[in-house]
């Protein structure tokens, strides 16, 4: 499936997101671009279906709109088939949080994450659209391989079963994306997907569900997520590249601030 975006489209999106020059003189897909593009959409786009519709809304009236998951990820979905990344969307399950943590079952399908597979054969997670305790980076789909996160926050990906699975086998493992705050604290699962496609229908009955229903907390809450970038000074660092470093929140009249530290 081609891309709903042209070059010019495509060339506007660049300049939305501040992407660095130097990467958009060699739009060859690679892991730098990739995980650049990562960087600049998730601090671009605030976390607050139509390609189109969703392109004006975020990009061309430049006023600051972000969306919820599924909106932002399709967008950056088309954005890396048209620059040549063989990427498509898969359906996650999310965990909701008790008392900050995330607790209790794994709910049906009510987000959404891009996976990328390479030449060589390796595939990688993107997400860019899930908020906080998110990842500031697209990460390989290699079990138990540890990122470092936002300040001390450290991510992983785990291949296992969730609760509620009848048929276990090796080839019915999940992938479950893990988060912990500090090395000597336990991980904590937030959620899992298994990795398959999902396509432009399948999403309409995943966002009607999160729209109208009365078990989806999105109708009944108010967030935004803003993520903050510094530019990255080192000798292997590129002209222009840029880090997370911190994010800022909005919940129901509640703004909260965390730089890398405590929230």
């Amino acid at each position: 499936m081609a891309s709903a975006y042209s070059q010019e489209q495509v060339s506007q999106f660049f300049g939305h997101i501040g992407l660095p020059k130097a990467l958009r003189e060699d739009l060859r897909p690679s892991l730098m671009l990739l995980k650049a593009l990562h960087t600049h959409s998730l601090a671009t786009f605030p976390i607050d279906l139509d390609p189109q519709h969703l392109f004006r809304k975020m990009v061309t009236d430049r006023r600051g709109r972000g969306g919820f998951c599924m909106e932002i990820a399709i967008l950056y979905n088309h954005i890396l088939r048209a620059i040549g990344f063989d990427a498509y969307t898969a359906g996650v399950r999310t965990r909701g949080r008790l008392e900050g943590v995330p607790k209790g079952d794994y709910p049906g399908w009510n987000h959404i994450v891009n996976i990328i597979t390479f030449p060589d054969g390796s595939k990688y997670h993107s997400d860019v659209a899930f908020g906080g305790d998110g990842a500031t980076m697209p990460m390989p789909l290699v079990d138990g391989f540890v990122h470092k996160n936002l300040g001390t926050q450290q991510i992983r990906l785990k291949k296992d079963w969730i609760p509620h699975q009848v048929h276990k086998t090796e080839e019915t493992k999940l992938w479950i994306y893990q988060y912990r705050n500090g090395q000597d604290m336990e991980w904590n699962s937030f959620y899992s997907f298994p990795g398959i496609e999902f396509l432009a229908l399948d999403w309409d009955v995943v966002n009607w569900w999160i729209n109208t229903h009365a078990d989806s907390h999105q109708p009944r809450n108010v967030l935004t997520i803003k993520f903050l970038l510094r530019p990255v000074d080192t000798e292997a660092s590129f002209e222009g590249e840029m880090e997370i470093y911190g994010k800022r929140m909005l919940v129901n009249g509640v703004v909260k601030e965390n730089l890398g530290g405590k929230t």
